[in-house]
């Protein structure tokens, strides 16, 4: 026994099933993903969440969808992740009392204020660290363990390699928090939680719900002051849609918990399709594993007397898997070669071409095709003869009569000239397609045309019949084991994969038998009978004493009594520990008095020319954020001499490491604190760690946009100020200097908004035919690179602004705002809040543009000069072309 208990042990921790959750934008999908196999799904309520144009659930539907969900032993988890302000959290914190209520099984949150909410009602109710939040090492993990988080998922941008070692340095320092990563469906191309394009350019916040999709959008590249020729690549920005399929036996062995399909935008159909894609594949990869793993032991176990496990079946219209199965699985589609069914399935849920992301790593050739942002589906062929309402393509994919088909001339951003299949007929390798009359011009569909399947009408009818009805599609095992001897009641115990376990005795007590005993065959004949229940049976253990019998229908009778008493269990809500006494004001910083210092004026530079410019002014506080940190020893030296110098006001000087630190770039981190500047500006959880003896301030990339988030780095991890979140308006930010001590943060007034901030190399990726950086050649260091849109996006864009493309010592590219904006006119009012700290950034200025702009806002802080005076004059010098600003009110 002793033995066998070890061998558990042992396969529990080799096997780690990931838990696959599936996306719900309304009931129709919720419903989709748990008959195609998810173990969990996540959905948004009508606010603070990151897909306000989802249909979502209401609190109201909560109580009835989580006894549906786990009924049929799925979890469900509520995205709460979006940044939430000041005036909005006692809103949140009923929210989030009415989720908890409700036994849902955990909230995916991104505002570290609100981490520290929820722990505060509640000690054990689950926080998910979500892909906003911008993890992408072990210190990101354990900053997220630190502020109550039970699971963290991984920015996009992680390798399996950085995943592996990740879970190796957890591991080292005996830390078990579990780790989720997205395994298909869109690519955002900024980093999660640090894009800031929408708002920039339109006033819709990303970290709101509310993003545009400009990295979908077409795009020039100018370099040096030329535009480049890339033919028919237009889309610079866009990627891939991610598919994790090729990688999963790899996810698997590196031990993460939860493999995420994105897609709360997305039709049912889509969500059944890539649920059950992944469910089979994931099955298999475990079937595999475990037949790996356990060629060793042989099958004694499956063997031993007494017991008996169910396997995969046979039946044509049964498919049973480790740990569930379908009821009359639709047919296969039979033009498609089994081998490509599961690809081909993706591409027609939803592509824009399909490719593994950063799971092997950076190819920057391959992330982004560049050819159009928008869905394909499967790519059929090229047009090779046209005429008579018929188009002939030479291919080897299945085409029927019915299906969709798009024509792609090469120009995605105009009209597109597509219909339906009239009849099919085969020529070969030629495939002669004919459409209806009128319902193509062929007049615009031309010879060497792309030709790409968008609509599968078969495909979305087997989808659509695997969700409808009342019926269980999809069935989770239970494990029987049966007791007894004769003149005693059969007790059969039952239990289902999430620990619940039901008993239920017979009515009549067992008799001899001298026919037909109660066999392991007979008993498993008797409990597999679980049609249009969510069961099916797993294993069964059969430890009755001699030969017995029992009445077929009480046998039947036990059967019913399991399944309702398991049902019942299940659909029980979650009974969390949630302090009535506890609330919000609990948390929320005492106010302080305003300051009575003198406003000061913060410089944030990039190059050592702007430096030089700054010192000149006479600024006291000064910024350092390089492309190169080994520079900022000679930015320190400079600023050390004028103090040597005996200059009245000496300068501080503040460098900045790179936003984004993952497994291995340490040595970026060591290569900024060897300059000895006199303080660090800090922009996430690594640096938060590293720097922790030195002093610091907070950039705006931590995201800071209430007070419960304020407080926490100010008094939690000794920040000496914040930079206020570039998402709040100048309402919001009044708000937030009303709700805690003003002289706790620094605004900038005036900057080229950082948008998009992304593991996407577009140097590389246009300007060379390297992969990274070790085969790139370096054109970032060569050429100066702007992107220009091609196009009106969004309407209150400038159309023709060139946005200026920095790389960084990590060789992670910065889309700046091509346009500065500012908030002079709100400093004023700034003040009278008690607001002390003003920050101004520069980009690409001169020294003469730098000197200029510095002495403006120098004399708007000694209150010689009005705001919309200094914008009137700023607006006057083409270079800078200020416009209102991210601190607007909207």
């Amino acid at each position: 026994m002793k033995a066998d208990i070890q061998l558990t042990e042992t396969t529990q921790s080799t096997f780690q099933r990931p838990e696959l959750l599936a996306p719900a934008g309304n009931w129709e999908c919720a419903k989709a993903a748990v008959e195609n196999g998810a173990d969990a799904i996540y959905f948004g309520l009508d606010r603070f969440n990151a897909r306000m144009r989802a249909e979502n659930f209401t609190e109201a539907d909560l109580p009835e969808l989580m006894e549906y969900l786990h009924r049929r032993g799925v979890k469900g988890y509520v995205t709460l992740n979006t940044l939430i302000f000041p005036q909005e959290l006692r809103e949140a914190e009923q929210y989030i009392r009415s989720i908890i209520a409700a036994g849902v099984d955990a909230i995916i949150v991104q505002d570290l204020g609100i981490c520290r909410l929820i722990r505060h009602l509640s000690p054990d109710f689950p926080i998910h660290a979500s892909t906003q939040m911008t993890i992408t090492s072990t210190a990101g993990v354990e900053f997220a363990e630190s502020v109550g988080c039970n699971l963290v998922v991984l920015a996009r941008e992680c390798s399996l390699n950085e995943i592996n070692k990740i879970q190796s340095q957890l591991a080292y320092r005996e830390a078990s928090l579990p780790l989720e990563v997205f395994v298909h469906g869109a690519l955002c191309v900024a980093y999660s939680g640090q894009c800031l394009t929408s708002e920039a350019l339109g006033g819709r916040s990303a970290n709101r719900g509310e993003c545009a999709q400009a990295c979908r959008m077409p795009y020039e590249l100018i370099a040096d002051g030329e535009v480049v020729n890339l033919g028919d690549k237009k889309y610079l920005l866009s990627p891939q849609d991610l598919a994790g399929l090729d990688v999963l036996p790899n996810l698997v062995k590196s031990g993460v918990s939860s493999l995420k399909i994105e897609g709360r935008l997305k039709s049912p159909e889509y969500v059944a399709n890539v649920t059950r894609v992944y469910r089979q594949a994931l099955d298999r990869v475990m079937e595999e594993r475990q037949t790996a793993d356990g060629s060793r032991r042989g099958r004694r176990e499956a063997a031993s007397e007494g017991t008996a496990s169910v396997g995969r079946q046979k039946e044509e219209d049964i498919r049973q898997t480790a740990d569930g199965r379908w009821q009359k699985e639709g047919k296969e589609n039979s033009l498609i070669p089994a081998f490509s069914q599961e690809h081909y399935n993706l591409e027609m849920a939803f592509s824009r071409g399909l490719y593994t992301g950063w799971f092997r790593g950076i190819n920057n050739q391959e992330l982004v095709h560049a050819r159009f942002g928008k869905k394909r589906g499967v790519y059929i062929g090229e047009v090779i003869r046209i005429g008579n309402d018929q188009v002939t393509v030479q291919t080897q994919v299945p085409v029927k009569p019915g299906d969709g088909v798009v024509f792609d001339s090469g120009h995605p951003e105009a009209k597109e000239e597509g219909g339906r299949i009239y009849a099919v007929q085969m020529k070969g390798k030629e495939v002669v397609l004919t459409f209806g009359r009128r319902d193509l011009n062929l007049r615009r569909v031309h010879i060497g045309d792309k030709v790409w399947k968008t609509s599968d009408p078969e495909l979305d009818k087997q989808l659509r019949q695997s969700f409808a009805g009342d019926t269980p599609q999809f069935q989770r095992p239970i494990n029987i084991e049966v007791h007894g001897e004769v003149g005693q009641n059969l007790i059969a115990i039952a239990r289902d994969e999430i620990g619940h376990v039901v008993e239920v005795e017979s009515s009549m007590p067992l008799v001899e038998a001298h026919t037909k005993p109660l066999t392991l065959e007979r008993l498993q004949e008797q409990f597999s009978r679980l049609g249009n229940t969510p069961f099916c049976l797993g294993n069964l253990s059969n430890h009755l004493n001699g030969n017995v019998m029992l009445p077929v229908s009480e046998l039947n009778r036990i059967r019913r009594e399991i399944v309702a008493q398991l049902e019942e269990l299940r659909s029980q809500p979650k009974r969390w520990q949630i302090n009535p006494y506890a609330s919000l004001k609990d948390l929320l910083p005492s106010s302080l008095p305003n300051s009575s210092s003198t406003p000061s004026l913060i410089v944030l530079v990039r190059n050592l020319q702007q430096l030089q410019a700054a010192l000149q002014t006479g600024i006291e506080t000064i910024y350092c954020e390089f492309e190169d940190p080994l520079k900022y020893r000679e930015a320190v030296q400079m600023v050390r001499q004028q103090g040597e110098q005996g200059r009245k006001n000496s300068s501080t000087i503040w460098v900045a490491p790179p936003r984004i630190t993952k497994p291995g770039e340490n040595w970026i981190l060591q290569q900024v604190r060897s300059s000895e500047a006199d303080r660090y500006l800090v922009r996430n959880y690594d640096q938060l760690q590293f720097f922790a003896e030195a002093r610091c301030i907070g950039d705006f990339s931590l995201n800071v946009a209430n007070p419960l988030t304020a407080d926490l780095f100010k008094n939690h991890f000794g920040l000496e100020r914040l930079t206020a979140s570039y998402d709040l308006n100048i309402s919001q930010l009044g708000d937030l200097l009303k709700s805690s001590p003003p002289d706790w943060f620094e605004v900038t007034i005036h900057q080229h908004m950082p948008m998009f901030h992304m593991e996407h190399c577009v140097f590389c990726a246009f300007l060379s035919t390297g992969t990274d950086f070790r085969n790139c050649g370096r054109p970032c260091e060569k050429h100066e690179v702007k992107l220009r849109v091609r196009g009106a996006f969004p309407k209150e864009s400038r159309i023709g602004t060139e946005h200026i493309l920095h790389a960084d010592a990590g060789c992670r590219n910065t889309v700046f705002n091509g346009t500065a904006q500012t908030g002079a006119e709100y400093v004023q009012h700034l003040i009278r809040l008690g607001l002390r700290h003003f920050r101004i950034e520069f980009l690409n200025e001169t020294h003469e543009q730098v000197t200029q702009t510095i002495h403006h806002y120098q004399q708007l802080l000694r209150g010689e000069l009005t705001g919309s005076q200094l914008w009137r004059d700023l607006k006057l010098q083409n270079q800078l072309g200020v416009t209102r600003g991210s601190v607007i009110h909207r």
